[in-house]
């Protein structure tokens, strides 16, 4: 069960800073996309994230060991934290290849930012395979976005580009990793889940890396301070802020704000790598951001009579 007042207001804030990282991020993965491949850059990016959270998780468990209740629940705990953790981390790895990959071919940090955030409006257009009410608000943003799409993917000679197609199925499989979350976390150490998931998409990632991209430890080693900045902050730190943000806010609202995520990564890639969009990704932007924030926004409730 999600929790109010202040415990809200602190998870607002967890997001928030999420959001900026995750946006800033694309930055880095622009960066290190000149040095290394999709797979490499996922698989080292993963595995630091993980690494950088074992000793936060050795912490917080000797603080927790007095706490008896857990040891009644520890077997369950653990079922459902590996289980989840590798569903989770199946779903990331996939959708950080696929965005990454997208970036590599040619996708500007700022557009992929805004196509990525396409998950948002995703989200509860997917209650309908699990048979559940969809707000009739998100018909009309769900057609914005389509307007939006076209005018951030489709060219001026009709066509659409491979790279903006894998960040577009990125956003797909970020709708799942969301759903999943939102499911799992309520019941499991929130940072211990985010580190399963780590290590699970490097291990994935890996084996690929290493057949279709091999081992090259100068490009890896001028890729490190982007994998860094992707791993410790982008995974490590900004991906375990989700996970207990979502725990203390409401879905809504946790979509709203990581909804940022997207204007964060213009805003960065403007002020790092000196990249403006053009006057039709611009507009683009702009509506898919209207139309992300409006279907976020809380349904009116009817007054009784």
């Amino acid at each position: 069960m999600k929790q109010n007042g202040k415990n809200q207001l602190v998870g607002s804030l967890l997001l928030l800073i999420c959001a900026f990282i995750w946006g800033s991020a694309f930055v880095a993965q622009t960066t290190g996309a000149e040095y290394v491949g999709p797979f490499t850059f996922i698989y080292l990016r993963s595995f630091l994230g993980g690494t950088v959270l074992l000793p936060v998780i050795f912490v917080a468990g000797k603080i927790k060991s007095k706490n008896s209740k857990e040891e009644k629940t520890a077997k369950v705990g653990k079922r459902t934290l590996l289980t989840g953790g590798i569903v989770c981390g199946v779903a990331l790895c996939f959708a950080s290849v696929f965005q990454q990959a997208g970036i590599d071919k040619g996708t500007d940090p700022g557009k992929a930012g805004f196509i990525t955030a396409l998950y948002i409006l995703l989200v509860p257009l997917s209650s309908l395979f699990m048979k559940k009410r969809v707000r009739p608000i998100i018909w009309p943003c769900i057609a914005a976005s389509v307007v939006a799409l076209y005018l951030l993917c489709v060219t001026e000679s009709n066509s659409v580009e491979l790279s903006d197609l894998l960040v577009l199925i990125c956003a797909a499989l970020y709708t799942v990793h969301i759903l999943v979350i939102d499911r799992v976390s309520p019941h499991v150490d929130g940072v211990k889940l985010s580190c399963v998931q780590f290590f699970v998409a490097g291990a994935i990632s890996l084996v690929p890396a290493l057949i279709y991209e091999g081992f090259d430890p100068g490009a890896i080693a001028a890729a490190m301070p982007s994998v860094a900045y992707a791993g410790i902050m982008s995974s490590g730190v900004a991906y375990t802020l989700q996970i207990l943000g979502q725990q203390k806010t409401e879905p809504a609202l946790a979509s709203m704000i990581m909804s940022l995520e997207s204007v964060f990564a213009v805003l960065t890639s403007m002020a790092v790598l000196h990249l403006a969009p053009t006057a039709r990704e611009a507009a683009g932007c702009v509506i898919m951001f209207a139309a992300i924030i409006v279907a976020q926004l809380p349904e009116k409730k009817k007054s009784a009579k």
